[in-house]
């Protein structure tokens, strides 16, 4: 018995021989004076076997059927291994209608050592509040990786993601990470979203002169001055932690994207970037979070009086003062 079955029996006992009341006895089990009394009527009739829960010993009602188990879990080994318990459910659920909640699957890929518990897991702290609004900043990252694995070549993913909402709000494929992906990247972000307050980079030599003593060198990279010239900060980060909100989804993407693409049977990065834009609304509808202030603080470009949003011709303007010598 527990704890407080035995409890329970005490203080029956102590009503049955009268040195307690029934409505006493309620209080201290915080039940009912009617409850109690119902329980203590049983006791009387059977004995300290009426606290024990009736359904003790059997199994549980929601119990999932071993065979399931079985199955959900050589389903995950066969097709899943390298998937988390989250992604793994959705592939049971979206592939093989089989509806598994993340939990218990969880619990079951570590059971069968497929997966490793939080405490066997690096945790990471996200030490930076985040901004209050979205186009307030915009973290940008490149993060080569072998995005279709032995299908093809590796690869640069280049992800923006903003600050305020952990929304992806542009991922491209290209060859390097190099200033002409970077400058077509920003063309299309602010063709679709307007200008952003700043932008989040790393120390890359494509966001910072590095060697500012180099003879010819002006402070300015090209990419710095384009982005001057829309109004656009650039802010470095002194380490890959101060930016971790687009490092941790660069792990999220190695991890998902990949899987997605490899079940999608995508192989190459024109096929790549077709799959994107579908990744991305998905992506967002489970991760994305709501900015703590509603508004939107992108910006219409400076050359334009009355456009909301910066026109192709802005942008190409922009960039090609930034590119000429």
């Amino acid at each position: 018995m527990s704890g407080n079955e035995l409890r329970r029996i005490e203080l029956f006992s102590e009503v049955v021989a009268r040195r307690r009341t029934e409505a006493s006895a309620a209080e201290v089990l915080g039940i009912s004076t009617r409850q109690a009394r119902r329980l203590i009527k049983a006791y009387r009739e059977d004995g300290g076997a009426t606290v024990i829960h009736k359904h003790r010993g059997k199994p549980s009602n929601n119990k999932t059927l071993d065979g399931v188990r079985e199955y959900a879990v050589e389903l995950v080994r066969r097709n899943y291994c390298d998937f988390g318990p989250s992604l793994a459910a959705e592939m049971l659920l979206s592939k093989h209608q089989l509806k598994i909640s993340r939990e218990t699957l969880r619990k079951w890929m570590i059971q069968d050592g497929l997966w490793l518990s939080r405490r066997q897991r690096r945790t990471f702290h996200q030490p930076r509040q985040r901004r209050e609004a979205f186009g307030e900043l915009i973290q940008i990252d490149g993060s080569n990786h072998r995005w279709f694995e032995d299908r093809a070549a590796a690869c640069t993913l280049l992800v923006f993601i903003d600050d305020a909402t952990g929304r992806l709000v542009q991922l491209s494929f290209v060859l390097s990470e190099n200033t002409d992906s970077y400058l077509s990247a920003v063309h299309t972000y602010v063709l679709a979203f307007g200008c952003p307050v700043a932008f989040y980079s790393d120390k890359h030599s494509v966001f910072r002169v590095n060697r500012e003593s180099a003879p010819g060198a002006t402070g300015m990279t090209q990419f710095g001055r384009a982005l001057a010239e829309l109004n656009i900060e650039i802010i470095c980060a002194n380490s890959s932690q101060a930016k971790g909100r687009v490092e941790r989804v660069n792990r999220t993407l190695q991890d998902r994207l990949v899987k997605e693409l490899r079940l999608a049977n995508v192989s190459d990065i024109d096929a790549g970037n077709d799959y994107l834009p579908a990744f991305m609304l998905r992506f967002n509808d489970q991760f994305a979070v709501t900015a703590l202030r509603a508004e939107d603080l992108h910006r219409r470009s400076p050359f334009l009086p009355t456009s909301s949003r910066t026109s192709s011709v802005t942008v190409n303007s922009a960039i090609s003062r930034a590119s000429s010598p």
